[in-house]
């Protein structure tokens, strides 16, 4: 069955442009011309990847990357920002959000297929499981990291985390006491093929202690290193 492709940009051009494209190399696709519609299009139709602009009326992309991230059942899905504003800034704070690449208009279809495909096959990689050991469940005191569910529980109470969160959670759990440089975590988590900034491992590890509550000192920073985690 074909994967399903959610594009939302306003511009009618461009989403027929990018719909011609991906159709042609076996992608069904569904568009959306905002933030709001392209939520309602998550509803209703099963999405394996969407491409977002940043300026659009009603809801702007930034605004549809938080309602996505913050939903548990859309919180997976790969989301890549195809948008016009070249600023660094823009690119930090949709990777911040949780997006997933970032690529810059204008940009040839070919290209922006490959980085769909490329996309599409790390996140198959990591699908059943994150980066990072063997193990089905790490527990330690109050903690229990369940890998086969991307579930969390603080004190036997599931806490909702987004996949990038648990994937650096759960990487770095997997290897207590082992100190980590942020190039190293971008490798694991994030991938080779995905343009990241180092601040953003910063930002996932501010939101996963802050998740974690009490237990987020378990999470040490070395300074002028990286990060590791303890087991107590």
């Amino acid at each position: 069955m074909a994967k399903t492709i959610l594009i939302a940009d306003d511009e009618q051009d461009i989403r027929d442009l990018l719909a011609y494209n991906l159709t042609k190399e076996g992608f069904a696709v569904e568009t959306a011309a905002n933030g709001k519609e392209a939520l309602r299009k998550l509803e209703e139709t099963p999405i394996a990847l969407i491409i977002l602009d940043i300026m659009m009326p009603e809801m702007d992309g930034f605004e549809a990357c938080r309602a996505i991230r913050s939903n548990s059942k859309t919180a997976g899905i790969p989301i890549l920002f195809l948008t016009a504003r070249a600023g660094e800034v823009d690119q930090i704070v949709s990777l911040e959000l949780g997006a997933d690449d970032y690529v810059q208009k204008p940009v040839s279809p070919r290209i922006l297929v490959a980085r769909v495909k490329s996309l599409l096959r790390r996140f198959e990689r990591t699908e059943k499981l994150p980066p990072g050991g063997t193990e089905e469940k790490i527990n330690s005191t109050g903690i229990e990291i369940d890998r086969g569910s991307y579930k969390v529980y603080i004190d036997k109470k599931e806490i909702f985390f987004p996949r990038k969160e648990f994937e650096l959670l759960y990487f770095l759990a997997a290897h207590p006491g082992r100190i980590y440089k942020r190039e190293a975590l971008l490798d694991e988590v994030w991938g080779r093929d995905t343009f990241v900034v180092e601040r953003t491992v910063d930002v996932h590890i501010f939101k996963v202690r802050e998740k974690l509550g009490e237990y987020g000192k378990r999470i040490e920073t070395v300074k002028g290193v990286g990060y590791r985690y303890t087991l107590e």
